[in-house]
């Protein structure tokens, strides 16, 4: 029998669970949480029911574990796609529909949400990763101020606000009435909405378009003001 080596192994060991949080997440999608178990996670995934406990001692760790890793590379992506556009305005509707997407593929309890099904030591954990997008709305949104795109207003409340409205808008969006995981919606009904959202809190924001469409600055930049 050849002799596995540390590399070799920790490789497998990674694959395993890379397969258990895609199993994980590919079940959210098509049946949501409630209900779901280990056994489920572990049939979808191909591995045994004892290989996912060895990774995750619960459903609640398996959540948590999902939802660090989902979000960790949802940022890294999102930082990325924002370093390609000048506009703040612009960079306003590309994060809220990022995170009108990622909520809904997801099909986690958004924002504090999260807190009803996961213990307060759990929901912690989650803290850094909220706070990181957080901090990327709000610099977000005192770069359009900055440059006069935007009133002048507490940015942080604002944050807030925006990330309040999202979170609310896809616990609608993934819940029917008795509970369960909506139909999916047609792909153009999915895209006016999400089209609506971001507009709806542009404008909330305090944004203003000239007749194309096109952000327009309320202001001279703060900065030019100050040079002025």
């Amino acid at each position: 029998m050849p002799r596995i080596t540390a590399a070799s192994n920790a490789a497998q060991r990674a694959e395993t669970q890379r397969r258990i949080l895609t199993a994980f997440g590919e079940l959210l999608f098509t049946h949501g949480l409630p209900g779901l178990t280990m056994t489920d996670v572990a049939r979808h995934a191909g591995v045994g029911r004892t290989a996912v406990y060895n990774y995750y001692a619960d459903m609640e760790q398996l959540l948590i574990a999902y939802a660090l890793d989902e979000t960790e590379r949802f940022i890294v992506d999102l930082r990325d796609s924002l370093a390609a556009l000048e506009n703040p305005v612009d960079r306003l509707a590309l994060y809220v529909r990022a995170q009108v997407e990622d909520l809904s593929r997801r099909h986690l309890p958004p924002g504090p949400a999260m807190a009803a099904v996961l213990s307060p030591g759990s929901f912690a954990k989650l803290a850094d990763h909220v706070g990181d997008l957080n901090v990327l709305l709000q610099d977000i949104l005192q770069d359009g101020v900055h440059q006069g795109y935007l009133p002048d207003v507490d940015v942080a409340q604002l944050a807030r606000l925006i990330l309040g409205t999202l979170s609310a808008s896809a616990a609608r969006r993934n819940r029917t009435p008795d509970g369960g995981t909506p139909p999916p919606s047609p792909s153009s009904d999915v895209e006016r909405h999400t089209a609506q959202t971001v507009r709806f809190i542009q404008l909330g924001a305090g944004a203003r378009f000239d007749d194309a469409g096109r952000p327009i600055r309320l202001e001279a930049p703060a900065h030019d003001a100050l040079a002025g």
